[in-house]
């Protein structure tokens, strides 16, 4: 049997100065379905953080990862909460545990200020799948938070946690509509915005 030894590949040159392909901006408006703002567990790997570690790392961790939320998880890496960047760069969950443990800013850790799950809003993969954008928006208006939790029902009926929407991703797909929603930090902000009114 005779074994055929492919060519060897000649790299090439380029002369010229070639643009350089980079993603689309997606921009959707209040009809596009929610499952399009959805940042997916099963694609995008979540940034997470053990409770044990002193806030500052979790500070680093929030600008190297380029994210605004970290979720909080045991040695085992389940979920207990989550802490949010406000708690972070804010401070005053951070000088209530000091108060409290009589430590100083170095000694608090990230358990002492998460919020916990049963506090962190949530919605069903499958409820999200019905929504369009302004259907979510519409529903997101009474909280005052910047991320809500998607959730799934996993095989043996266990609930587990398969992505996370922001209200700045929301603000940055519909960010051509006039009215600031650059500056839309939170899901009532951006609902002022995207549906022409006050709460």
């Amino acid at each position: 049997m005779t074994t055929l030894s492919p060519s060897p590949i000649q790299p090439v040159a380029l002369n010229a100065r070639p643009t350089i392909v980079t993603p689309e901006s997606l921009i959707l408006d209040a009809t596009s379905p929610a499952m399009m703002v959805l940042t997916d567990f099963a694609r995008t790997a979540p940034q997470t953080i053990q409770a044990d570690r002193p806030v500052d790392e979790a500070h680093q961790k929030m600008i190297s990862g380029g994210v605004r939320l970290l979720l909080v998880v045991d040695e085992r890496g389940r979920c207990s909460g989550v802490l949010p960047a406000r708690e972070v760069i804010g401070g005053r969950l951070i000088t209530l545990a000091m108060q409290q443990h009589g430590i100083d800013r170095g000694d608090v850790t990230v358990g002492m200020i998460q919020t916990p799950l049963h506090k962190t809003p949530t919605l069903t993969l499958e409820t999200l799948a019905e929504l369009s954008l302004e259907d979510l928006v519409q529903s997101l208006k009474r909280f005052g938070d910047q991320h809500l939790l998607v959730t799934e029902h996993a095989p043996r009926h266990r609930e587990r946690i398969r992505g996370v929407i922001s209200a700045a991703d929301i603000a940055r797909v519909l960010g051509y509509r006039p009215g600031g929603l650059a500056e839309a930090r939170s899901f009532a902000d951006i609902c002022k915005v995207v549906l022409g009114r006050e709460l």
